[in-house]
């Protein structure tokens, strides 16, 4: 939901902003519970491996503490305006902020995988209102010579999450343990609850109204989807019923929800109108891939490195971080070329520059130091930074502006969607790679293998022990080879999505007004990973 989008169903009473009392103190307390979810959104990534360890979990379920915030978030994102509308924005900020904490304590408390994904999913309801009303809150309260200060004080706080939340996670784990990368939200949470409800005025509600029907059965659909891409692998796909049901499931509800949407006369969940727009038809399938490249990278890096490279929690953080600054320096950068450069020539760039670093990830080996790690992730950073602010340009450039209130959470939405589709794709992809691997591996760990003779004899794979010794770093290479052919996989997608570009069109000048309905959504993900 756009930042005008909120404000508008909010029917912002009240005075002119310049006349807006304590605005330093509500710049504060929103600006507090942004940075919250923005640096939730990357310091619980390095904590995974542990979280895998204490909660008993397998590598593909612990991925559901991943997909099940994105999901509530991509769910109920959509609804912030309606909210608003009903509530009075101060309200939906109070109650999201309030709820947000309180799933946090829940998350740090959690003693099992199932505990802890359902207080993800409420994270992921409370939190998705956060970034889109601290937005539009300062575009209220600043009058219109400050508002691109402001903007520049709310683009600094959702940097801080890719920035300084891998070393803070790295660093919360190492030195306390995983439970405190939630438990650090309480005191953050608990001061911006008590400066909103002190000095955050309220809106008039709206009263705007909603597709129920529409949102129900779009919403079932996506949660079925969901649990069909996460349980498949464990299942063994269409062999179980669990997974026809799923299947099926997601289908019916999608199908009742076209049906719905094309032939309703009144208010509609999707506007059919948006369809008839190239650009925008065009961007959410770009949304939607680069939400699949961008979180599945991130859910594989924590893993890799601290499972078969052994690198100290702390020290993955630190080499992940540079990714958060090759995107803030790209977003400085693009931010001044945007409206002189064809856009679809810097996407071009971004997704060159992606595809290079996600082929640099398929040369990793066990023995490499990280300097690959590193060069990469920044190289990679920058490709993100090139191609999010340039598509949300280039998909609401020709968009009616009576149409942007809706366009904007379904793009929003079609780039969760892929996210939570991503890790779980590349998950299921690595898990099944890996097994492949290990048994063409192990197939050559024989005792007449001539490769193997010179071998110290502690691992002689005619002994017990050797044997055990031999298989356990033949899984070591087996799941290697299945990241590498994950990365693989999203160079591949990434350098076919380029052509694409030729769909859309660049409008030789590209007004302000449309820069600034990009939805706060998209702009927090120019510089988010998975949550």
């Amino acid at each position: 939901m756009s930042a005008a989008s909120i404000t508008g169903a909010g029917n912002i009473a009240a005075a002119p902003a310049a006349g807006v009392p304590h605005r330093r103190m509500i710049t504060l307390s929103i600006m507090l519970a942004t940075i919250m979810q923005a640096l939730d959104t990357t310091i619980a990534n390095v904590a995974l491996p542990h979280m895998q360890g204490s909660l008993q979990a397998s590598q593909d379920q612990i991925m559901w503490v991943l997909t099940s915030y994105i999901v509530a978030s991509a769910i109920t994102l959509p609804l912030t305006g309606w909210l608003c509308g009903q509530w009075g924005r101060r309200r939906v900020f109070i109650v999201s902020v309030i709820g947000f904490t309180i799933a946090s304590a829940l998350c740090g408390l959690s003693t099992s995988l199932v505990g802890i994904v359902l207080a993800r999913l409420l994270q992921g309801v409370f939190g998705a209102a956060l970034v889109p009303l601290s937005q539009a809150v300062l575009l209220d309260i600043n009058p219109r010579e400050k508002v691109g200060q402001a903007m520049a004080i709310w683009g600094a706080g959702i940097m801080v999450g890719p920035i300084l939340g891998p070393l803070l996670g790295g660093w919360l784990t190492e030195n306390y343990n995983w439970r405190w990368v939630f438990f650090i939200n309480l005191p953050v949470g608990l001061f911006a609850l008590w400066g909103i409800a002190r000095y955050l005025p309220e809106s008039r509600p709206g009263r705007e109204r909603l597709d129920i029907f529409g949102f129900a059965t779009l919403s079932l659909a996506i949660g079925m989807l969901q649990l069909f891409l996460d349980r498949g692998q464990q299942l063994d796909w269409f062999d179980s019923w669990e997974i026809k049901l799923e299947a099926a499931a997601a289908l019916v509800a999608f199908a009742f929800f076209v049906v719905h949407t094309w032939t309703a006369q009144g208010v509609s969940f999707f506007d059919r109108s948006l369809l008839k727009d190239r650009n925008f038809v065009t961007g959410l399938l770009f949304a939607f891939i680069v939400g699949m490249i961008l979180y599945g990278t991130m859910a594989l890096l924590p893993n890799l490195l601290q499972s078969l490279m052994d690198y100290p929690v702390i020290y993955t953080g630190e080499v992940t971080a540079p990714r958060g600054v090759g995107t803030m320096l790209a977003m400085i950068v693009v931010g001044r070329l945007v409206h002189r450069i064809d856009v679809r020539a810097i996407m071009a760039l971004g997704f060159g520059l992606t595809a290079f670093a996600l082929w640099q990830m398929t040369h990793l080996t066990l023995q490499m130091d990280a300097n690959l790690i590193i060069v990469s992730g920044f190289i990679q950073g920058l490709g993100i930074g090139f191609t999010f602010v340039p598509l949300s340009t280039a998909t609401f450039a020709t968009l009616a502006p009576v149409l942007r209130h809706q366009g904007t959470p379904i793009y929003s939405l079609l780039r969760n969607i892929g996210s939570s589709v991503g890790i779980s794709i590349v998950q299921a992809l690595l898990t099944r790679g890996a097994d492949t691997a290990h048994a063409q591996l192990a197939a050559t760990v024989v005792p007449g293998n001539q490769g193997l003779v010179n071998l110290p004899s502690m691992l002689d794979p005619g002994t017990t022990t050797g044997l055990a010794i031999l298989n356990a770093e033949v899984t070591r290479q087996g799941a290697l080879i299945g990241y590498i052919n994950d990365f693989s996989i999203m160079t591949v997608l990434t350098l076919a999505a380029i052509p694409l570009l030729l769909v859309m069109s660049s409008p030789r000048h590209t007004p302000a007004a449309v820069v600034g309905a990009i939805d706060a959504d998209e702009a927090a993900a120019a510089v988010e990973v998975p949550h």
